[in-house]
């Protein structure tokens, strides 16, 4: 293995302690470099726990809220604030979205069937 890779292998992992209460302080070196904020988005991939910034995808619905704020004929100004609530509006709902998907995968809530939400087959 070259230096290169071994310096950076070394830079890119700490072990850190995991509290009574399941909890984990992230070094701050990595904070910074994620740009985290208040939340983050956790998830399992194979048998690692992945940590990502929130707001990673924060830019997906972008264009799509422009193009309608655009169609419903703000500019200037007017469209800069209310493309600032939509855009708060779509992280809380992607945030309530994940909250409940995480409770169906717990079995703390009931899913809604393809009939539930299309209707029956016909």
């Amino acid at each position: 293995m070259n230096a290169t890779v071994m310096e950076r292998d070394n830079m890119d992992r700490k072990i850190i302690s995991v509290s009574k209460k399941r909890q984990i302080t992230i070094p701050l070196k990595f904070y910074k470099h994620l740009g985290l904020d208040n939340q983050v988005e956790c998830t399992l991939e194979d048998d690692a726990i992945v940590i990502r910034p929130l707001n990673r995808d924060s830019g997906e619905f972008s264009v799509e809220i422009l193009k309608d704020l655009i169609a419903q004929g703000y500019s200037g100004n007017e469209l800069v604030k209310k493309f600032e609530a939509q855009s708060k509006n779509i992280k809380k709902a992607i945030t309530h979205m994940l909250e409940d998907a995480d409770a169906i995968a717990a079995g703390e809530k009931k899913s809604e069937s393809f009939e539930d939400i299309f209707g029956p087959e016909n």
